[in-house]
């Protein structure tokens, strides 16, 4: 694909995010794309954001379950960016307006406190960098149209992301086994989902050194003070207006956020 193609597509996601109206999966347009050409149109929609003023605070993985790998027919997540735009503080709410078919996730969020760089990444290197973990929920949105997503579909279109409420206690790692850190999601005060934290590939730690490896082959690096959201820990919940989504991790304390 030339990057002709790559600047259009880059630009109709934009424009799709833009207008809230969603496009037919890139799957279907372009039936070749492979998903080093998706990181790449996602690599432009980030420079087009970041020149118009935003700033990468950090970065999401997605498609941590064994379960959403068969679904999508991979062997490993994908990552998005997480820009300052997208970050909303867990005393405001969140216009649905402003969103085309949001979803939400309850995730454990690392803090860095040193840069992780690649290759060789370990889960004990993870750890050692990490100022603490924090309760996380991911808003995640789709550009296409009916979630009707393929691996490229969703990795083009930042990984489905678009918005992260984070809680306001840090806990520090060390000592902690985030294994078994339970969840509880709760929507509109009854249980829509529960699991721990082995959910993600075995420990949310590990989901963080994958992505710090895979990061090498576009020239990044997770970088000192950025949050990185380590992947859902339950199957995305469908949310809308005058929704109160609450995410219960027990020792590492809540995060809550309500829809307008």
């Amino acid at each position: 694909m030339d990057e002709r193609r790559i600047k259009t597509l880059a630009e109709m996601l934009i424009a799709a995010e833009m207008s809230r109206k969603p496009i037919a999966p890139l799957t279907e347009s372009d039936r070749g794309i492979t998903v080093d050409e998706a990181y790449r149109i996602q690599l432009r929609i980030m420079e087009v954001k970041k020149s118009g003023g935003q700033v990468v605070v950090g970065k999401k993985i997605g498609i941590t379950s064994r379960a959403m790998q068969v679904m999508l027919g991979v062997s490993e997540p994908d990552y998005g960016h997480i820009l300052n735009g997208m970050v909303i503080p867990e005393g405001e709410m969140i216009r649905t307006a402003d969103l085309i078919q949001p979803r939400i996730e309850g995730e454990i969020a690392f803090i860095l406190n040193e840069d992780l760089q690649s290759p060789g990444v370990t889960l004990t290197d993870v750890i050692r960098c990490s100022e603490g973990v924090i309760p996380a929920l991911e808003i995640i949105d789709s550009r296409i149209m009916d979630w009707k997503i393929k691996l490229p579909d969703t990795v083009a279109d930042n990984a489905s992301s678009a918005r992260i409420v984070l809680g306001g206690k840090i806990t520090p790692i060390l000592g902690l086994d985030l294994r078994t850190v339970g969840m509880v999601l709760e929507k509109n005060g009854e249980i829509a989902a529960t699991a721990a934290g082995a959910a993600v590939l075995g420990n949310p730690a590990q989901a963080v050194a994958w992505l710090a490896n895979k990061l090498a082959a576009y020239k990044i690096h997770l970088a000192k003070g950025e949050v990185i959201l380590s992947g859902s820990l339950t199957a995305a919940v469908p949310v809308g207006a005058g929704d109160f989504i609450r995410a219960d991790f027990g020792p590492l304390g809540d995060v809550k956020i309500k829809f307008l």
